[in-house]
């Protein structure tokens, strides 16, 4: 290897490692932030829902899509939402191209004949996707106050006392609250899963909140003001997250925004890994296509300080990280080679410890917001240690799909809205096979993931003849990781 060659790659990596560093960092702020957040009693605020006066009207915005196996439970689950009739509309925004319309209709029209202020809206087509359906819906919609939820979620009946009487502020343009997961403990992909989006909801959405850092709407189960919409421009289709989209257009508008983590609301986590694909597709996708579409406004804007801008900044760049990481990831064994090869060039190596330093920063930060929802005490962190490098590996596993959505969001691509498979699966009994919506066949990036195994094996084993081990630990990530995504991919197994 070419010393010229040599140093493009060592450059490539150092600033890979130092973009992950800085992250890690960021993430370590947002913990300060929420720890010192969750010292303060949260009170809030009071209405009279005897006064008339006092009670808004909400529209509840269900978008659904091929919903077959939930939509029962969702319908029954949203017939039970304790709110005065009077002051309450239920939009099923129904895009479904199945069987499943005629189901729901009937479902709607056994609902209206109850008593319930619910209507069935259909479109000719899906232009927009989720956001065309919002939007569409909304131009009927009779609510001063909008409450999105997906066909997998099930608020509590509670849900909008909790939620909308925070609206007494009339600065705030959304409500947010934190989802739950009924299928936690259904498998090791679950179990990762709900890890992931509970550091996201802890740490990030109170970490950024808690400062007044622009946060965003989860596009689903939180409640927006009308006005706010309509203000920041209205839902566009333009990107694969239209929530965060309208989220930071808002917030740049001076809206505020309010998470509520004491607020659960559950749904359903995706139980087989081709669904966990397509969302972690969308997800990371979207995250580069707002990055995209929003930075430039956001760095540009003269009524927001630097450090919200900052956060801001780091915020859309989430889905780039796995970007870095799979950069750092590949050239870690041409690395070892280079280290090897070149001793005069030892001291790079010793900065290349940013890596464990960043590793040992979420390490920290994870298990504070893994302890909020799971507990503390000796056995939850040894089981938090074991899920902590599990998530780790398979989050590894997971950086070329990602990298791959990251990179065409980055560049403009455009590609259809992909919704995510739903199950109905709530317990270890409930079995997904059979699930019409499923496909199981072999892609090229399922090659390539088969193909970076084997790759990390190789660095695995050139540990041993180079008598350097550094690695080792590293390369087993990745090689467990890259090879639990291959064959569950492969199998549609979880």
């Amino acid at each position: 290897m070419g010393l010229t060659i040599a140093y493009i790659i060592i450059g490539i990596y150092s600033i890979a490692l130092i973009l992950i560093f800085f992250y890690s960092l960021a993430q370590l702020n947002l913990l300060l932030n929420y720890l010192g957040f969750k010292k303060h009693q949260q009170v809030a605020p009071k209405f009279n829902l005897l006064d008339p006066k006092e009670i808004p009207l909400v529209t509840i915005q269900l978008p659904i899509y091929n919903e077959e196996y939930v939509v029962e439970r969702l319908l029954e689950n949203i017939s039970k939402i304790a709110y005065p009739k009077s002051k309450l509309e239920i939009q099923v925004l129904d895009d479904s191209t199945d069987d499943s319309v005629n189901d729901t209709a009937r479902r709607i029209a056994d609902l209206q004949e109850a008593g319930l202020d619910i209507q069935h809206i259909r479109r000719e087509n899906r232009q927009g996707f989720k956001a065309g359906a919002l939007k569409e819906g909304l131009k009927i919609a009779k609510g001063d106050f909008i409450a999105i939820f997906d066909a997998d979620f099930l608020p509590d009946p509670d849900w909008l006392k909790k939620t909308v009487i925070y609206f007494k502020d009339e600065e705030i343009g959304v409500v947010q609250t934190r989802w739950g997961h009924i299928n936690r403990d259904y498998s090791i992909l679950t179990r990762i899963q709900a890890f992931a989006l509970d550091a996201h909801f802890t740490l990030e959405q109170v970490g950024r909140n808690a400062k007044g850092h622009f946060i965003n709407f989860n596009g689903t189960a939180g409640i927006w003001r009308k006005e706010c919409i309509i203000d920041a421009g209205n839902w566009e289709g333009d990107t694969l997250t239209e929530d965060l989209d309208l989220s930071y257009r808002a917030q740049l508008k001076n809206w505020k925004f309010k998470y509520l983590e004491d607020v659960e609301t559950p749904a359903e986590l995706p139980v087989v890994i081709s669904a966990a694909r397509s969302q972690q597709f969308r997800w990371n996708k979207g995250g580069a296509e707002n990055f995209r579409k929003t930075v430039v406004n956001l760095v540009s804007a003269k009524n927001i300080p630097f450090k919200t801008k900052f956060h801001g900044v780091m915020h859309l760049l989430n889905s780039s990280m796995f970007l870095f990481v799979f950069l750092v990831a590949v050239l870690s064994i041409p690395m070892l080679y280079i280290k090897n090869s070149y001793g005069h060039l030892g001291w790079i190596f010793e900065a290349t410890s940013f890596f464990i330093v960043s590793t040992i920063i979420l390490f920290i930060c994870y298990w504070f917001t893994y302890k909020s929802i799971q507990g503390s005490g000796i056995d939850h962190f040894v089981d938090y240690i074991k899920l902590f490098f599990t998530f780790f590996s398979v989050a590894l596993g997971f950086s070329l799909h990602n990298t791959v959505a990251v990179l065409e969001g980055h560049m403009g691509k455009r590609s259809e809205f992909v919704r995510t498979p739903k199950f109905n699966i709530n317990n270890l009994t409930d079995s997904w096979k059979g699930n019409k919506y499923l496909t199981t066949k072999l892609s090229p990036n399922m090659i390539l993931e088969f193909a970076l195994m084997i790759y990390f094996l190789f660095g695995m084993y050139s540990a041993i003849p180079l008598n350097d081990f550094g690695l080792f630990p590293f390369h087993f990530m990745l090689f467990l990781g890259f090879g639990f995504v291959f064959f569950k991919s492969l199998t549609a197994k979880v």
